[in-house]
């Protein structure tokens, strides 16, 4: 059983477990499946009542919360103990395109496929430290892609009323097309933030 766990597992295992939590969740309590509506119960637990987008009973609610406990618990448990702690085998040209950009990943381990010939590299982290790392908090670089992300997210998801998880997942498994629109946004907005956006930003600020 650890083997299993410790393994990655396809996408369409994965993929299934994911969508079969939307008729789960309806069928225990009658709840709709959402990540980014807990921000909001959040913002209601602890902002002033006279905010009229935070003044509902938040409480009927809570049970998201703890759903979204449970997922950053069970990340944690999976990162710090279920890890194979085996390099990361990422795409070549995803290297290449992020190298081209002035993102260097440094943390590479090269070593010798089963052909003994055939030399390679992995990595041993999946997102490049050249940006996710504690010293780039404080800088320019570091409040544009977290402070500045982050708002962008937040303020974006609320404003769509959902998030990939809300609109993507149970929005379309119910048919709705606002859903559909938001989803379809998502992915223009993906595309055109890293194909044209994200590279003038890094220009700029690397």
């Amino acid at each position: 059983m650890i083997e299993i766990l410790l393994k990655p597992w396809p996408w369409y295992l994965s993929g299934l477990l994911i969508g079969l939590t939307v008729p789960t969740l309806l069928i225990i309590g009658n709840k709709n499946f959402g990540i980014s509506s807990s921000l909001r119960h959040i913002c209601a637990v602890c902002l002033p009542a006279n905010i009229p987008f935070f003044n509902y009973n938040w409480r009927k609610e809570i049970w998201n919360l703890f759903f979204v406990a449970g997922v950053t618990i069970g990340g944690f448990i999976t990162g710090q103990f279920l890890s194979s702690n085996e390099p990361i085998d990422l795409n070549p040209k995803t290297i290449a395109a992020l190298e081209a950009q002035g993102i260097d990943y440094t943390d590479k381990t090269e070593y010798t496929a089963h052909s003994g010939s055939d030399h390679k590299l992995k990595y041993d982290v999946l997102m490049p430290s050249a940006i996710f790392n504690t010293d780039t908090i404080f800088t320019l670089t570091g409040f544009i892609f977290f402070v500045v992300g982050g708002f962008m997210i937040g303020f974006g998801t609320r404003y769509a009323g959902g998030c990939t998880s809300g609109h993507a997942i149970m929005g379309l498994s119910n048919l709705q097309w606002p859903s559909l629109v938001a989803t379809c946004c998502f992915m223009a907005g993906g595309i055109l933030m890293v194909n044209f956006i994200l590279p003038a930003i890094l220009k700029a600020i690397l």
